[in-house]
């Protein structure tokens, strides 16, 4: 495993290009490329004007003297009944494949964490493809992560969620 110089930032609102790049290399990772619907428009709306997401940018090189991105990770805030505190929800990681096992997935995590002590928050949750054995003992042997197999993810979209005014009194 050779050496990698990286940092990690929040992104601005000049990154949305950039965002956009990582978020078309994560759904090629996760084989549903024509699943992105994201424009820089809808990333500069719905991340900067009124951030309902957060992304942390890692970027080959220094802060002095930055390089190309390498990796993001988008995250928000929701809340926790049980534990009376916020949480945060990561979204998405994804590290380019050429820089994997170098260190950058681990120090995303040190952010959030960061992050997660900063806001008082009780849990940092995230989905993993069932089929993504490398990202699931990564998360489990590395950091120690649990999998919750007694939850199972239910999504509406769309027309699904327009079809629930059926239900309006």
């Amino acid at each position: 495993m050779s050496e990698l110089a990286f940092f990690i930032r929040p992104a601005r609102v000049e990154d949305v290009d950039t965002i956009l790049e990582l978020i078309v290399g994560l759904a090629t990772y996760e084989k549903a490329p024509d699943s992105v619907k994201a424009t820089p428009e809808l990333l500069r709306k719905n991340l900067f004007e009124t951030p309902y997401a957060h992304t942390l940018l890692a970027f080959r090189g220094s802060a002095d003297a930055p390089g190309e991105a390498i990796g993001m990770a988008m995250y928000f805030h929701n809340y926790s009944t049980w534990t009376g505190k916020p949480g945060i929800y990561l979204e998405d990681l994804f590290v380019k494949p050429e820089t994997r096992g170098m260190g950058v997935g681990k120090a995303f995590f040190v952010e959030l964490a960061k992050v997660a002590e900063e806001k008082d928050c009780g849990r940092l949750d995230w989905s993993v493809l069932k089929w993504n054995q490398p990202s699931i003992d990564f998360y489990e042997k590395s950091l120690g992560a649990s999998a919750m197999s007694e939850w199972m993810g239910m999504r509406l979209e769309g027309e699904g969620i327009s079809n629930l005014k059926k239900f309006a009194l």
